[in-house]
């Protein structure tokens, strides 16, 4: 009887109620409606736009809606593992495509410099420029979030106080996203940051974020308890143990959570050899510069001293 029944939940899973949708799938759409009226403004005005950051940014946002809008967000309440691939949805898959979308620099292109758009800009900039961001944008952030979003929520079952208050899942879920998006900020933005991290500063990060996620999901998988008294009970409608729901979260943390990282760490890897060839070229020009200005001050004295 339970494989049926597991079969008729999973169908369900991708069924949309616009009625009963999470509030922030209807932000999703807010952001990418907002988004596209910007880019849409500038192509009209015949300004430049990239067309492959709008395609990111509406991969993210459609990424966003789906994990937070489908009927399957509901079963977050019932399933340890439901909640952990949303959370690694919202935290490590949707902020890149977010990021590589550059929202800050089409907000300053897209927006009106008189009217309501000053203030807005001036909001947007006072933000940009505050201690807070310059806070929140820290390298060290990416490690603090990893943190306090797998083991510390996770291990002394927080995520239980959340889902026991009214809305604590759509709580938790704002939190994924937020704070995913700032601990993706230093690894994936394409927008100017408050302090740029270099490049071996990244690799520690990704590094020791690879070692939590690796951690966390092992643990997952291996416990043969029951970690968290909101899910103390198991899952019979599903046709799993809890024990079992719980390894197949830790399991999407080693491979679905891991995979971006790996591609953020060949990726950083890659603009580091480019930006120190491109310092090797030019240090190489400048030295070239330097040989022919000399080569020409001594030619210059030797004219002097035949005449």
């Amino acid at each position: 009887m339970y494989p049926a029944k597991v079969s008729l939940e999973l169908s369900d899973l991708f069924r949309l109620e616009l009625l009963s949708m999470s509030p922030l799938a209807w932000l999703a759409i807010v952001c990418l409606v907002i988004y596209l009226v910007g880019a849409i403004s500038l192509w009209i005005a015949g300004k430049p736009w990239s067309v492959l950051a709008t395609v990111s940014f509406f991969v993210g946002c459609l990424i966003w809606f789906l994990v937070t809008g489908l009927s399957g967000n509901a079963y977050a309440d019932e399933l340890v593992s439901v909640l952990v691939f949303q959370q690694i949805t919202l935290m490590v898959f949707v902020p890149p495509f977010l990021l590589m979308g550059s929202p800050g620099r089409l907000l300053l292109r897209a927006t009106p410099h008189r009217g309501i758009g000053r203030p807005a800009l001036r909001a947007a900039l006072g933000a940009y420029r505050s201690r807070t961001a310059l806070v929140l944008l820290h390298p060290a952030m990416v490690v603090i979030i990893a943190a306090l979003a797998f083991p510390t929520l996770y291990f002394t079952d927080a995520v239980s106080w959340f889902l026991a208050l009214p809305g604590g899942h759509l709580i938790l879920l704002t939190f994924f996203l937020v704070f995913g998006v700032i601990g993706a900020a230093p690894l994936w933005a394409v927008d100017p940051l408050p302090r740029e991290p270099s490049f071996p500063v990244r690799l520690v990060d990704l590094f020791i974020e690879i070692q939590i996620h690796a951690v966390f999901g092992l643990l997952l998988l291996v416990n043969a308890g029951r970690m968290f008294s909101w899910y103390a009970e198991d899952p019979e409608e599903w046709g799993l143990t809890r024990e079992l729901d719980q390894a197949i979260g830790g399991g999407l943390v080693w491979s679905y959570g891991t995979l971006p990282l790996i591609v953020v760490l060949v990726v950083t890897f890659s603009k580091w050899r480019v930006s120190d060839l491109r310092q090797a070229k030019r240090r190489q020009t400048q030295e070239d510069a330097d040989l022919d200005a000399y080569n020409a001050y001594l030619a210059e004295i030797s004219g002097k001293e035949q005449k």
